[in-house]
Parts: structure tokens; sequence; C-alpha cells
């Protein structure tokens, strides 16, 4: 069972009721992250994150620790571009203590200096780690292709420069401007007595003073040629991200979208494995996916292609989007994606942690629950038709964006470039 209410101080509380469980999970989403940052502050979100474990005006970095995971829980916390959350999955009957712990931590962090300082230098470890990984960085290479300019284009951890920059003051200010009841939602699922819940929260959560600013700005598209941006490294293989601007979160053909992904890429039924990876041997990790925001999307191909081969494997991977265009896919090809779909979504709720994050993601994205019956019911709706239509209005040559990263020569880079186009 759902429950959803709204405090007199702003804050958002929904819940599922799941009383089978004997887990309960609980996550406190702020609506704020790496797209409210600018060139200065990048990272600001992120580094805000951690520091929060810290330190608390009433619980040292210890001590929350040990409080969730003294009694078996686990606690944790994540920065996207639109949102930062902090969470903990705990035996049921420990969620009242597990709440005062992260209620504290999210309103009271005590930000010491000396942490602030270690912590920063944890976080600038952390940048060149992802640089020594490209199946990670390759995403950030992407999006400077996909929003150049922007703070879409800018990595979620930040870099060294901004990271470096930022002090005690910033990082203070920027947590009591968002860091506010009235764009917090907090969500939980499992065990829970919703009543007791929000008491608790009423009395932890009191009115604050402050005006919410949306300071997040609308993404500006003004892509009108393919691009392709390469980073030399000496790899055994090639690491490749492939671009197109998507949907928003909100976008009414949203389930169409994620069919399209499942036909194309979400698992080893899918036509480009079959493709790359079966028939053909070119990689072993070949896939799709889809990244949602308020007021856009991406759809992207990721692979880990032989170094001699990644020209055929770009051409191989522009045909089968190509192919998609042009070709409605088989009702049985349509109805196994559109049953996947459902059948993944239904297994993730099964999971308390997994169902308060989708609830939580959810809610904070349309203001409002949508059961999973709400969902098949829109799924079901999605036609053969609705599929290649997205398909026709997101793979456009103009919005090609290729990201490489491997042992590739300028002269490579100009062949491939020279074969980014859909016909």
């Amino acid at each position: 069972m759902y429950n959803t209410i709204k405090l007199d101080s702003g804050l958002k509380i929904v819940s599922c009721d799941m009383p089978e469980r004997q887990s309960a999970a609980l996550g406190i989403l702020i609506s704020v992250g790496a797209r409210y940052e600018n060139k200065n502050n990048n990272g600001i979100s992120h580094f805000l994150e951690h520091l929060l474990f810290k330190g608390s005006r009433r619980f040292s970095c210890r001590q929350i620790k040990e409080s969730i995971e003294g009694v078996g829980g686990s606690l944790n916390g994540f920065t996207s571009e639109e949102f930062t959350c902090y969470l903990v999955k705990i035996p049921s009957r420990r969620l009242n203590s597990a709440l005062e712990v992260l209620s504290d931590m999210v309103l009271n962090p005590s930000l010491p200096l000396a942490e602030i300082q270690k912590e920063k230098a944890v976080i600038l470890e952390e940048i060149k780690m992802y640089k020594d990984q490209p199946q990670s960085y390759i995403y950030d290479l992407l999006d400077t292709l996909l929003w150049p300019d922007q703070a879409l284009g800018m990595p979620i951890i930040g870099n060294e420069g901004s990271v470096g920059r930022l002090t005690r003051k910033e990082l203070f200010s920027f947590k009591e401007k968002y860091y506010l009841p009235q764009n917090i939602i907090i969500s939980a699922a499992g065990d829970i007595d919703f009543k007791r819940l929000t008491g608790n929260l009423e009395s932890l959560f009191k009115s604050k003073n402050g005006t919410l600013v949306d300071a997040c700005q609308n993404v500006r598209i003004k892509q009108k040629s393919p691009q392709i941006k390469l980073f030399y490294k000496e790899t055994e293989q090639t690491h490749m991200a492939l671009g197109f601007h998507g949907l928003s979160r909100r976008h009414e053909l949203r389930h169409a979208l994620s069919i399209l992904h499942i036909i194309l890429g979400a698992n080893m039924s899918s036509r480009l494995f079959n493709e790359l990876r079966e028939k053909r041997g070119l990689a072993y990790e070949i896939g799709t996916h889809v990244k949602r925001f308020n007021d856009t999307g991406v759809f992207l191909v990721h692979a880990g292609i032989d170094n001699n081969k990644v020209k055929d494997g770009v051409r191989l991977i522009l045909k089968e989007l190509e192919k998609i265009k042009k070709n409605k896919p088989g009702k049985s090809e349509f109805i196994r994606s559109r049953e996947f779909y459902a059948g993944q979504l239904m297994l993730a709720l099964e999971d308390t942690l997994d169902h308060m994050l989708w609830l939580g993601e959810t809610f904070i994205s349309f203001n409002r629950i949508y059961s999973l019956k709400d969902i098949i019911k829109e799924v079901e709706k999605v036609t053969i038709e609705d599929v290649c239509y997205v398909a026709n209005q997101i793979f456009l040559e103009e919005k090609i964006n290729l990201a490489l990263i491997g042992p590739l020569k300028d002269k490579e880079e100009s062949e491939i470039y020279s074969n980014l186009h859909l016909d």
C-alpha cells in the first residue's frame, strides 16, 4: 500500500508498506545535483554528499557508521545530475534510530575543516581513478559533446581545479540554499508504520527559513553535424560511447523509448549483442543505456571493441540503428521486449531498497505515485509504430556524438568520422 503526505514544513513523504518483509529502506532525496552547479563550484554537490558522513551535531563519523552497520544495516549516498540521496536499509525494528541518524546528517552536518581538507584529497584521487578507468571516463567525454559549456556537460565529481578551490563557507552556503524541507522528499519501503514515520519526521524536519530558488537552467541543443572526440590512451581495447539527445523523463513516449533500448541493447537477446558479439566477435561488452532528465535525455550505445576493428564496429552499430528506423520490429520481438521491461521492474520492486529508490525518484519526477499496475497499463499501450517513431526522432545523422578512448591515431579518427552517417 502506498501513502503520501506533505507536511507544513513543505517536506514530502512517500512510502510503500511491505509488511511481509523484515527490512525497511529509507532515503532522503534532495532536489539538487550537478546541474545546479557552475564551472567555479563544479563537484560541490558530490563533495557535500561525502562530507555529510563525516559527522553531525549529535553523531560523530564513527557513530554514524556503527549505529547502522552495528545492527546489520547498510548506509550509503549518491549524487546525480538532478538530485542527491542519502539512504539506509536496516532491520525494520531499527528504522526509527536510523531515521534520527540520517536526518541529523542532512540537517545538521558539522563540516569540520580538517575533514574537508582530508576528503578533498580523497576526491582528487577519485577523479584520477575515473580517468584511469576508460569504461567510466568515456561517459564524461561524451557529455562534453552532448552538452558543451553547460552544467550537464560537466562531471558530477567535478575536476581538480573546481574541487581544489571549494571552501567550507561555500559548502555550508550551498547546503543552506538547497537542503530545505520544501526541497526534500523522504521515501520509505518495507515494514513501515506510516503514521509513526510521519510523526517522527514532523518533529525532525521543522520549517526552515529560506526561499528555494531553482538555479537549474534548461539545456541548449544547437548541434548541426556529427561530432567525435578521441582520448588517446594505451589500452587493450577501445572504449566507445555513442550518444544521441533523447527524451525527458516525463515525455509521453518514454516507455516506447525503453522498449527501443531493450530491443537494441539491454540484454543478451538484443540486436547489438547478437550482431557485434555473437555473430562477429567484435566486442565482449556491448549494450545500450537511457538517461532521463527533467527537460531532455540521452540514448547511448557503449562498447569495448578490438583496437583494430573500431571502424567496423561503429559502422555496424550505426547500421543497426538505421535498420530499426526503416523496418518495424517483428511482433514476437516487440512482445518479448515489452515483457522484459515489465518483468524487470516487477523483480526490482520485490527488494525494499530498490522499491524505495524507485518510489522516491518517481515522486520527484511526477509529484505522484505510479504503481507497478499503473506502469504496466501504460506499457501495454505502446505500439510497434511508437517504437519506430521514437527511433526516427532520435537517431539523426546530424545528432551523432561519438567518444572514444584507446590507442587510435589521428588518421583513424578521421576515417571513423567520415563514416559517421546513417543511410
